[in-house]
């Protein structure tokens, strides 16, 4: 697909269009943003994303017009035609409302991850914003390592998510996946698949990844990804049969959802 984008409603190719050097949304990482994966030019859980933002919004104290987004991404979509690949909605601390419409990143179907030590900012809890400086650079400490992504660790050991991945793991037969109260992020994908596997919310210390039956990753571009070794340790099975129910689980929903 070709990839489109639009600028406070004026559309073209991305990479012509362009926001002001002075956009604080640029020079600082201030805004908020939202990704949703497209189904023959449908966005997945559409609804869901919107409402996320406008929370995420909130919480930094900025304002943007909901509705000239919502028209702006729907302009966008019924020009791009049936296509898949991913919509990228940010608002920027200038005032600025970019859609952007890209193809689907390349994905593995299986991923090595390796643990990377993360704080997490408490003040931008529930937000999905721009700054996400910190997350990229420890997918690149991750690769440096020969893994394919991170799984970032709090300094006292409490095992998170991915930098822009939910992660899910089973023990003893079990589906969990790293509770809210840990500050992971509120995926959308997260909930979806807590919806149709029945996993639980339980904390992960890091010396139980040894212990591991199966784990994977969870996005809006992965859906659902087997892990199949974390720091160089092998899983049993990737897919495990639990990530194979999640994935087909989590495809149905969307065909149920989108139908």
């Amino acid at each position: 697909m070709d990839e489109l984008a639009s600028v406070d409603g004026v559309v073209g190719p991305a990479g012509t269009m362009t926001i002001p050097v002075t956009d604080e949304g640029l020079l600082r990482g201030d805004g908020v943003f939202e990704v949703a994966r497209l189904y023959g030019g449908r966005p997945f859980a559409w609804d869901e994303h919107l409402a996320r933002l406008s929370r995420s919004a909130a919480n930094v104290h900025l304002e943007f017009d909901l509705d000239a987004a919502r028209a702006e991404v729907e302009a966008l979509l019924e020009r791009a035609g049936a296509v898949d690949g991913t919509v990228r909605l940010l608002i920027t601390r200038g005032g600025r409302r970019v859609v952007l419409l890209a193809p689907l990143p390349d994905t593995a179907p299986t991923i090595a991850l390796a643990t990377v030590e993360y704080a997490p900012s408490r003040v931008l809890d529930a937000v999905k914003s721009l700054s996400y400086a910190a997350n990229m650079h420890a997918t690149r400490l991750a690769r440096e390592t020969g893994a394919g992504e991170a799984l970032l660790v709090t300094p006292d050991g409490r095992v998170l998510e991915g930098p822009t991945s939910a992660f899910f793991y089973a023990l003893g037969g079990r589906l969990h996946t790293p509770p809210l109260r840990d500050h992971v992020l509120d995926s959308i994908t997260r909930r979806h698949v807590l919806a149709v596997t029945g996993a639980t919310e339980r904390g992960l210390a890091l010396h139980e990844l040894d212990g591991l039956d199966e784990a994977f990753l969870a996005s809006t571009t992965r859906e659902v990804q087997p892990v199949s070794a974390i720091d160089g340790r092998g899983l049993p099975a990737a897919p495990g049969p639990l990530t194979a129910a999640a994935a087909d689980g989590f495809r149905r929903r969307v065909a149920d959802l989108l139908s």
